[in-house]
């Protein structure tokens, strides 16, 4: 909605004093560029969450993630308030809120983070450039993951990146000088038809959670997680569990690995060589986090985009009813293994690598599904949910593209060897936990005593698996690799219609129509300030006034 006539405009310019940070995901007032910006201006700064019912029906989105952002809202709320600020809220479309905001209280500039988003959120924000252009009011994006799409070489980016994460962290403003502007209601997750509460045991949002998780992490929990990382019951406490609170921003990227930084120089002191692994590890794991987000904004593009969802293999596109679906996404397939890390997902909202590659391969391979609604609904599940993360990843775990032999993971070898003694089986699929851990991987094949003494009746009490999978997995890798043959064969004029950039760490775009979308970028100078980081104190990471 903008304004009927040029005049009608410019009577508001002589207004603009209010200068809007736009929250999207960078849920805190530490390290965040965007507010120190804001505050640097002159007049009163509007802190703003936008909630946008398009926003919230798309499919990718779920009660889980909304009720992890309005926690985190909430405390951002309070430490807003605790030096002058606060939280505005309100629901609608971001180019009306801003549209409104203006006309009434005129707006002087916007600040926001940049986001690498769905490609929903990209047209949304291109909306609202095209709106501030007409109003004449400037929008200003800051990086905070390290992205820089004109770096066209990897290695060069790498030194880029790393410097970037070693620059001083921006501090909080003391004194915010807030816009006294009303706020929405807080809206629930049954205002844009989320339901009710879905996930029990989710981690809970803010940044004092945030926080916590990595300081334990970098103290006591991390000692063991590059041998615990791929284990499904051990990796649940020795994971740093930062996914959701990077994905939603409670915690910067460069807090996190800085306090890494500094926690491998305390165990390399204490000669603790285990734990300086694991944080070496564990910035590895961050390096590929900003790595494959770097990867999506400097080679997707619109015309390089296959709008197809296939992988040229001909894999069926399931409907939202396919009883095969349901049975995966219910955790009700049959295979022990692959059910139980489907409900764990359900139930806790969160996977460790390994296990979400199981069960994204699973679905596209062994039950022959075309990729994106199966990776699509492993999204809704996810509290951590990133896009530019998730989709690129479950394209590669799909086997989609595969320049080489195919390679299709086996759910019951995969089984016996994460779990060996059954245990996460047992937590998660209670109606197995008499069978012995022998037959535990593969109850199909136990003896009809061994199901009678455990009570299991398969149809009834359990399902008969929905597959067999080595069968499939055959006749899968078969049908990829006559598809890579084909696709080498096919002259090069159709090459052009369907451009393939180079993959990095196995990441294959282009990406499916609703996922990612890249923006253009350009080189930044942020202002920084130290902010000091004791990893052993209480007050890391944390405003001493208000702990975060």
């Amino acid at each position: 909605m903008g304004f009927a006539t040029q005049e009608f405009c410019s009577i508001y310019v002589l207004m603009n004093d209010m200068t809007v940070i736009w929250l999207k995901r960078d849920l805190r007032l530490h390290d965040h560029a965007a507010l120190n910006a804001a505050c640097a201006s002159d007049g009163a700064v509007l802190a703003l969450y936008i909630f946008e019912p398009e926003y919230w029906r798309l499919p990718e989105h779920s009660e889980r993630q909304f009720d992890f952002l309005v926690e985190s809202l909430k405390e951002l709320d309070v430490q807003l308030k605790a030096r002058g600020g606060r939280l505005c809220i309100r629901v609608g479309g971001a180019v009306d809120v801003f549209s409104a905001l203006h006309t009434r209280h005129g707006i002087a500039a916007i600040h926001s983070h940049e986001d690498t988003g769905l490609q929903w959120s990209f047209e949304r924000d291109k909306a609202v450039r095209r709106w501030a252009r007409r109003a004449g009011v400037p929008v200003r994006e800051h990086g905070q993951h390290g992205i820089n799409a004109d770096l066209e070489d990897q290695d060069v980016w790498q030194g880029w990146w790393t410097e970037q994460m070693s620059k001083p962290r921006l501090t909080a403003p003391e004194q915010i000088n807030s816009a006294d502007i009303s706020s929405d209601p807080w809206p629930l997750a049954e205002d844009f038809g989320l339901g009710g509460p879905d996930c029990p045991q989710r981690q809970r949002g803010g940044r004092r959670e945030g926080v916590a998780m990595l300081r334990t992490f970098l103290t006591e929990r991390g000692r063991t997680y590059r041998a615990d990382m791929d284990d499904p019951t051990r990796s649940e406490t020795s994971c740093s569990r930062l996914s959701p609170h990077l994905a939603f921003g409670t915690v910067s990227m460069r807090e996190a690995w800085q306090g890494a930084a500094k926690a491998r120089i305390c165990h390399a002191k204490a000669g603790d060589t285990k734990f300086v692994q694991s944080v070496d590890n564990f910035v590895n794991r961050l390096t590929w986090h900003c790595r494959a987000l770097q990867t999506v904004e400097q080679k997707t593009t619109l015309a390089g985009r296959a709008l197809l969802t296939g992988g040229g293999d001909d894999r069926p596109i399931p409907s939202l009813d396919d009883p095969r679906l349901n049975a995966w996404r219910d955790g009700r397939t049959g295979f022990p293994f692959i059910d139980a890390c489907m409900r764990a997902l359900r139930e806790t909202g969160w996977l460790n690598f390994q296990m979400r590659s199981m069960l994204m391969a699973f679905a596209a391979n062994q039950l022959w599904m075309d990729w994106v609604i199966p990776a699509t609904q492993l999204g809704a599940l996810f509290t951590d949910f990133e896009a530019g993360l998730h989709y690129p990843q479950a394209r590669r775990q799909s086997g989609v593209n595969q320049r080489n032999q195919p390679q299709i993971a086996n759910p019951v070898r995969q089984s016996k060897q994460l779990d060996p003694s059954g245990a996460f089986i047992r937590r998660w699929v209670p109606e197995l936990a008499h069978l012995p851990d022998v037959h535990i991987h593969a109850p199909w094949d136990a003896p009809k005593s061994a199901l009678a003494a455990a009570g299991i009746v398969f149809g009834q009490t359990y399902p008969m698996r929905i597959v067999d999978h080595v069968a499939a997995a055959r006749e899968a890798r078969e049908k990829m690799r006559a598809a890579h043959t084909s696709s080498r064969a096919r002259p090069s004029a159709h090459k052009s219609a369907r451009q393939t950039p180079p993959t990095l760490s196995g990441i294959d775009t282009p990406l499916p129509v609703n996922a990612v979308r890249s923006r253009a970028r350009h080189t930044r100078k942020d202002t920084a300030r130290q902010l000091s980081l004791d990893l052993f104190a209480p007050t890391h990471l944390s405003d001493r006034k208000n702990p975060s």
